[in-house]
């Protein structure tokens, strides 16, 4: 539904050039929920304007519903425009007209009969559980109820794409989940493809499909959350998923344990305990759903070195396991609070960080 390749947008400030977008390749597919995460300025927000051309890029194909964007006229692209929605962190509302009225300015500019459009923006209303606040103005509703009327506003034109742009990074944590939760919805019950931005680790879990770590400009890593979580070494999995750094024994094996899907039913560290005759000690564990998905994972402690804790590692890798040897964590550190900096934080904007 959306195929980006090769894309680069660069600007220039204060005398020197500046690259927001750095050769990125993404492929977004019909029916899906993409986020790409990353902290502030790392191109993001620009990649995001690119896919509608609100931003033109300077190098790179931009295809949506196999439209190449960049190729189309003036009159062609506005056509195009109208199958891809878009939302915004600060909602955008015309603060002078009603709830009904922003909904319906998008159905005015495109020429839709008024009858249409009172037929058009009921049933937006109703979709989004707003049909009471059709007369209130956006100064009357909260922050949740503008962004609904966002939300309204952007399906305005049936499209087919929906784009995101920090939609939920100025609501509070209740309220993001009920928007969360309205855009899965959609997704789900509409067909919508929807590409989000976010820096918050939480939207991605909550309701991606597939997600990219966008860094500098470029993108550090990408692909289906199953596959992330599978992938040994992903910070996307270890910031999705983290665990507390614990202390263990000097010499002993620590391995992190993720189970994906069918996974997380099955025995298997019971099952590696009882076969190989070993003890395992679980340090740290918890299942979560991320992507729509059951996942699972586990700190182990094995006694002895890891060379010598190759079979059992070996047997964890075929049960279709992911098993990551861990770094020993010296117990005095955590007594003075003072643990390794979690891979989490990717997650956080520049103003969380600090």
């Amino acid at each position: 539904m959306i195929q980006i390749e090769k894309l680069r947008k660069t600007y220039r400030s204060r005398g020197r050039e500046v690259t927001a977008v750095d050769g990125v390749d993404l492929h977004v597919r019909a029916g899906e929920v993409f986020g790409v995460l990353g902290r502030s300025g790392a191109g993001k927000s620009t990649l995001l304007r690119c896919v509608n051309l609100l931003e033109r890029p300077d190098e790179g194909r931009v295809v949506v519903a196999g439209r190449e964007l960049p190729a189309l006229s003036g009159g062609e692209l506005r056509r195009a425009r109208q199958g891809i929605g878009m939302i915004h962190q600060h909602f955008g509302l015309l603060g002078s007209r009603t709830v009904a009225g922003n909904v319906a300015f998008p159905l005015e500019v495109m020429g839709v009969p008024r009858a249409r459009r009172a037929e058009r923006v009921a049933e937006l209303l109703e979709l989004v559980g707003l049909a009471d606040h059709a007369k209130a103005y956006p100064a009357q509703i909260s922050g949740g109820q503008k962004q609904r009327v966002g939300i309204a506003r952007a399906l305005a034109g049936e499209p087919k794409v929906l784009l995101s742009d920090e939609a939920t990074s100025a609501l509070d944590p209740e309220t993001t989940d009920s928007i969360l939760e309205l855009l899965r919805r959609l997704n789900r019950d509409l067909g919508l493809t929807i590409l989000l931005i976010t820096h918050e680790m939480n939207v991605v879990k909550r309701i991606c499909d597939a997600a990219a770590l966008m860094r500098d400009g470029r993108f550090t890593e990408s692909g289906p959350l199953r596959e992330l979580l599978a992938r040994p070494g992903s910070e996307l999995a270890r910031g999705l998923f983290p665990l507390p750094p614990v202390p263990h024994r000097p010499g002993a094996t620590v391995a992190d344990v993720t189970f994906v899907g069918a996974a997380t039913g099955r025995p298997v560290i019971s099952t590696l305990a009882r076969e190989h005759d070993v003890d395992v000690n679980i340090l740290a564990g918890a299942v979560e759903t991320v992507g729509g998905a059951p996942v699972g994972r586990l700190r182990i402690e094995l006694p002895g070195p890891p060379e010598g804790n190759a079979q059992h590692l070996a047997f964890l890798r075929e049960a279709g396991l992911t098993v990551e040897v861990a770094s020993a964590v010296p117990a005095e550190v955590l007594r003075v609070g003072g643990a390794p900096p979690d891979v989490a934080a990717v997650g956080t904007s520049d103003e969380e960080a600090k």
